[in-house]
């Protein structure tokens, strides 16, 4: 059975949140991509529209999700369903960090406001 390790894991960072990733076909999954996301005390999340549908699941702390301009917060055992094509940002408005376990399809990208793509390592 593989078995991918916390110490064994990317971590990459972007617009000051960091992404702990396990599973992506760079990682030897086909299908789905699954990676830790680790939101810092008072950061706002950047707008972005997405490719595919994401299941965010709130481990520890509180989790401001915007999707199509309808905002919504969720905290620990919670879950965020983020719909293909929507426009999603995840922030924290709270004096204490937050995390999530994120999943989706592998090959995820986004857009972002200025219009510009991008595509994940973490999602590859």
């Amino acid at each position: 059975m593989p078995v991918i390790r916390a110490s064994d894991t990317a971590v990459h960072r972007m617009h000051g949140t960091s992404f702990h990733a396990y599973a992506s076909p760079a990682r030897g999954s086909s299908e789905l991509c699954a990676w830790r996301i680790e939101i810092p005390a008072h950061s706002r999340g950047v707008a972005h529209r997405v490719t595919r549908e994401e299941v965010l699941y709130i481990l520890s702390g509180t989790l401001r999700a915007t999707i199509d301009d309808q905002p919504g917060d969720a905290s620990a055992g919670d879950v965020v369903l983020v719909p293909a094509g929507s426009v999603f940002s995840a922030g924290n408005d709270t004096a204490e960090p937050a995390a999530a376990w994120v999943t989706t399809s592998a090959g995820l990208a986004a857009v972002l406001p200025d219009g510009s793509w991008i595509s994940p390592p973490w999602t590859r």
